[in-house]
């Protein structure tokens, strides 16, 4: 897939002309005539370089280039200041400010092509590195309510804990209705909300770790509590996504429950995600709800990082054959979770996870084989 590039000028002329010539080099091209309009796109588009222009009538592009810096959305993504400014006091500045390269024009095509290419090769060999020494973010997503994402995804960082190249953590978004907690016997804990309520900058590892609970099998967690009134109180999708990057390096894996369905902050967080694990009963109705967000979620960041999971909720043969699973949703199915409403009992009354409480029972097994996938995905980071 061709590199995307963001070019921020308010000069048309300029626009079309640096447009043209990257995208004769093979570069996909978004354009941004002012600081505000630059912001945007660079958060929505997500470009993998920024090509930003220094004079322009609303916001600078120094000021524009703090923004970015500051946003956990967009300061990873590199940055060359291309300006008419040349004097060594400005360059100065713009490098402070976390630019990666300096231009002035103006520059010969060839040169500034040249720059793109270095940047980019830089930056795609740091995203390497980088991602060789994070840890691994799985989210789990219901279809609809009441598909067991909590349960699934305390079991699954369960079925981990004896592997010695896993340290699993999970953590808990569904602010004011959080149920991880309670299965854990934490009633009252509400660590993500306060880790949320911080800013992004203040959010590090040793924070996040005083609010993490200890469950007695080793397990660590960041829970939301159930508490309706947490639920009505906003946080910044910067700091959710700062949260995210720390329980990476806390974690390896790191376990998301992020609910059911797709609202605003679902569709942010789930880019952040390394694998999504869907969860479908077998029922036509949520069947169809589950196409529906596969597409959405597919349509952002590709279908290759989706797990298809049919969770039985019932012991009736009256469900929907796997084969048609797979016809209305448009996936493979990774796993069928057998219903075990007494196992589950059992494992609520005791805190303690069904992998762990009867690890011979067939739910655990089919548990635990879908954690095989993720240790094999462990490995290969690891290398």
């Amino acid at each position: 897939m061709a590199e995307k590039i963001l070019i921020v000028d308010d000069d048309v002329d300029s626009l079309k002309l640096i447009g043209l010539m990257l995208q004769r080099h093979g570069y996909t091209v978004v354009a941004a005539n002012s600081g505000k309009q630059a912001l945007a796109k660079a958060d929505a588009e997500r470009p993998d370089l920024i090509i930003l222009d220094w004079m322009m009538p609303d916001l600078s592009g120094i000021d524009v280039l703090k923004q970015l810096k500051g946003s956990a959305n967009t300061k990873d993504i590199p940055t060359i200041m291309f300006t008419a400014k040349t004097l060594i006091d400005d360059k100065v500045v713009a490098f402070e400010g976390g630019a990666d390269d300096y231009l002035t024009k103006p520059t010969h095509p060839a040169e500034l092509a040249s720059r793109v290419r270095a940047i980019l090769a830089r930056s795609e060999a740091q995203q390497r590195t980088k991602k060789a020494n994070r840890g691994l973010a799985i989210g789990v997503l219901g279809s609809k309510g009441g598909v067991g994402t909590t349960t699934l995804t305390i079991n699954l960082a369960a079925a981990l804990l004896n592997d010695e190249q896993s340290q699993p953590v999970l953590a808990d978004f569904r602010q004011g209705v959080g149920t991880m907690g309670l299965l854990l016997g934490f009633g009252r804990s509400q660590g993500m909300h306060k880790v949320l309520q911080m800013p992004a900058s203040e959010i590090n590892a040793d924070m996040v770790e005083g609010h993490l609970i200890q469950h007695q099998t080793g397990l660590r967690a960041l829970v939301s509590s159930a508490r309706p009134l947490e639920a009505q109180q906003n946080f910044e999708i910067d700091s959710a996504i700062a949260t995210i990057s720390v329980l990476r390096e806390l974690g390896r894996p790191a376990f998301f429950d992020l609910g059911y369905g797709y609202d605003q902050v679902t569709a942010r967080l789930q880019k952040e995600m390394d694998k999504l694990i869907v969860i479908v009963e077998p029922n036509s109705a949520t069947l169809t709800m589950a196409r529906e967000l596969i597409h959405e979620i597919s349509s952002v960041g590709g279908a290759g990082r989706i797990n298809l999971v049919v969770m039985n909720r019932s012991q009736s043969s009256l469900q929907t054959p796997w084969q048609q699973v797979e016809d209305v949703v448009g996936l493979d199915i990774k796993a069928i979770i057998a219903a075990a409403p007494e196992l589950a009992f059992q494992a609520t009354e005791n805190s303690m996870p069904m992998t762990l409480l009867q690890p011979t029972a067939v739910v655990s097994s089919q548990i635990v084989k879908l954690a095989e996938e993720v240790k094999t995905r462990i490995k290969s980071l690891t290398g």
